[in-house]
C-alpha cells in the first residue's frame, strides 16, 4: 500500500510546481519514519542550495556521503530508489491531500508538547502558552499567495483604492473627519490622559455610541466593577445623572430599560477580570465562549486599559523591563484586532510630568514608548481647571495611520460628566487653538475664556 508520504516525497522530486507550492510548510517533523525524514532532509537541503529539484542519482551520492548508521542508510537508499513518479497525480488532490497531512501531524505534534509542558518535561514554555500551540497547530494552512504583483496586480490594487472600508463611526464630528469615517477593523486605537481626565468616560460613551448603532460591544474592564462601567453607560443612555441613577424607582427602571432595549439593537457584554491577571488568552477564551453560549461576536471590543493587562508572552518581574512588557501587551491586542477582525479601543496613562502638561506629546507616554510605535491611532485628553469650569476637554493628535494627523490636530468637545457624556461643541469653539489645523481660523495664541459650548443632549428619547 502507498503510503502518503511516499506520494509527497515523489513529487517534491518529479513536479517542481508541487514542490514550490509545498515546501515552505513542510517540515522534517511531520514524517515520523526515520527514514522518509533523512530521505526529506535531503531532498530540502538540495532544494535550498541549488534551487532546483534533485534526480535520484543526486539523492543517492548526498545519502553515501551523510554520516548516517547502517541501518538508515540501507532503508534510505531502498527508499530513494522507489521515488519514481510513473503517473501523475491530480494536482487539487494532492495540494489538499498534502495540506491535510500537515495540518493532521501539526496537530499530532501540538498535544505530544502540551503532554510534555503538563507534566514539566519542556522549560521554554508555560502552561498558558498550550492553547497557542494547539491555536497555530489548527492554523496551519497552504496560502497561494506570495505577494502583491505591483504590475500583474494593479486592476486588484485599483479595486481596493475604491473599496469602502468597514468603520465603527463615531457619534462625534471631528473624530469622524480625523479618522475619515471611524475606525476601521484589525486595529489598535488608544486614548491617553492623566488619571480623573476621562479616559473610561470617553470609552463608555463610545461604547453607548456604538450599540446605539446596532454595533455588538464587548467591554472589557481590569479597573472598575462590571456594575460602575454598567452604571456610567446607564447614565449616558437613560440621560440621568450618575449620582441620581439610585433614586430612580425599580418600575421606572424596568421601563426605561425595556424601552431602550426596543429602540437598541446592539448588545453590551461587560466582562471584568481581577488588575494585572488577564491577557490576550483569556480574551480569545471568552470570545470563543460567548460566540458558543450567545452566539455573540463583538463588532469593536474596548480594553480598559491596556498598561493593567497582562501579557501571555512574558511573566511580570521575570527580568522584563516595562518597555518590553507593555509593548508585548499592545501587540498581543493588536493580534487580537487582526485575528477576530475587530477594532480594538483601549487606553494608557500619562507619565508624571505629562499629567500638568497643556500641550502632551507621544513622550509623555508612561512606562513604555513601545505602545505608540504599534497602535494605529492615538490621541489625547487634555483637560485644565479652566476648561473644567466651561465643561470642555481639548483633544490632541498623536498619531493617526488613517489620515493626515496635521488636520484638526486639536480640536475642542464638550464633556458632562455626570450624565458621562461627550458632545460636540459650536464651530466657533475651536478658535484661537494654536496648531488646530481646523478650517476656522487660528488666532496666535490660545485664550481658552473664548471657548463655549452649548448644552445639546439630544440623544435617545425615553
Amino acid at each position: 500500500m502507498t503510503r502518503l508520504e511516499t506520494t509527497i516525497l515523489k513529487n517534491l522530486i518529479h513536479n517542481e510546481s508541487y514542490m514550490r507550492k509545498v515546501l515552505p510548510f513542510l517540515k522534517p517533523q511531520y514524517f515520523t519514519d526515520e527514514c522518509e525524514k533523512t530521505t526529506y532532509n535531503l531532498i530540502s537541503d538540495f532544494i535550498t542550495k541549488y534551487n532546483k529539484t534533485p534526480t535520484n542519482e543526486a539523492l543517492q551520492i548526498s545519502l553515501q556521503n551523510s554520516s548516517l548508521n547502517e541501518g538508515i542508510f540501507k532503508e534510505a537508499q531502498e527508499l530513494v530508489t522507489t521515488l519514481v513518479l510513473t503517473e501523475q497525480s491530480n494536482p487539487e488532490w494532492l495540494l489538499d491531500e498534502t495540506e491535510r497531512f500537515c495540518k493532521d501531524k501539526a496537530v499530532y505534534n501540538a498535544i505530544l508538547q502540551s503532554i510534555g509542558v503538563m507534566e514539566g518535561r519542556d522549560k521554554n514554555i508555560t502552561k498558558d502558552g498550550i492553547p497557542s500551540l494547539l491555536q497555530e497547530a489548527l492554523g496551519v494552512c497552504f496560502d497561494a499567495s506570495v505577494g502583491h504583483d505591483y504590475f500583474e496586480d494593479a486592476n486588484t490594487r485599483y479595486d481596493f483604492y475604491n473599496k469602502a472600508e468597514t468603520r465603527i463611526p463615531f457619534d462625534l464630528d471631528f473624530f469622524n473627519k480625523i479618522t475619515q469615517g471611524g475606525i476601521p477593523n484589525k486595529t489598535l486605537n488608544i486614548a491617553l490622559a492623566g488619571t480623573g481626565v476621562g479616559k473610561s468616560l470617553f470609552m463608555c460613551h463610545m461604547a453607548a455610541g456604538c450599540i446605539g448603532q446596532g454595533k455588538n460591544v464587548l467591554y472589557i474592564t481590569l479597573e472598575m466593577a462590571e456594575e460602575r462601567i454598567a452604571e456610567r453607560i446607564d447614565a449616558n443612555l437613560l440621560n440621568v445623572d450618575i449620582d441620581q441613577l439610585k433614586n430612580i424607582p425599580k418600575t421606572m427602571f424596568e421601563s426605561r430599560i425595556t424601552k431602550l432595549n426596543n429602540k437598541i439593537h446592539g448588545k453590551l457584554i461587560i466582562k471584568e477580570y481581577p488588575t494585572a491577571s488577564a491577557h490576550v488568552g483569556h480574551f480569545k477564551a471568552l470570545l470563543n465562549e460567548l460566540s458558543l453560549k450567545r452566539t455573540f461576536r463583538p463588532d469593536i471590543i474596548f480594553v480598559d486599559y491596556l498598561n493593567i493587562c497582562a501579557s501571555s508572552r512574558f511573566k511580570p518581574g521575570g527580568g522584563v523591563n516595562s518597555y518590553t512588557y507593555i509593548k508585548a501587551i499592545a501587540e498581543e491586542l493588536r493580534g487580537l484586532a487582526v485575528e477576530f477582525n475587530v477594532p480594538i479601543m483601549s487606553a494608557t496613562q500619562t507619565t508624571r510630568s505629562g499629567y500638568s502638561n497643556t500641550d502632551v506629546e507621544l513622550t509623555d507616554t508612561s512606562e513604555s514608548f513601545g505602545l505608540p510605535a504599534t497602535a494605529d491611532f492615538m490621541f489625547a485628553l487634555i483637560s485644565t481647571e479652566e476648561l473644567e469650569k466651561l465643561n470642555q476637554i481639548m483633544v490632541k493628535q498623536l498619531k493617526n495611520r488613517y489620515n493626515d494627523p496635521t488636520l484638526h490636530k486639536r480640536f475642542m468637545i464638550g464633556i458632562d460628566r455626570g450624565k458621562m457624556r461627550l458632545f460636540d461643541l459650536e464651530p466657533s469653539a475651536q478658535r484661537d487653538i494654536r496648531d488646530s489645523g481646523n478650517d476656522v481660523d487660528d488666532a496666535p495664541d490660545f485664550n481658552i475664556t473664548k471657548a463655549f459650548h452649548k448644552k445639546d443632549f439630544s440623544g435617545i428619547k425615553l
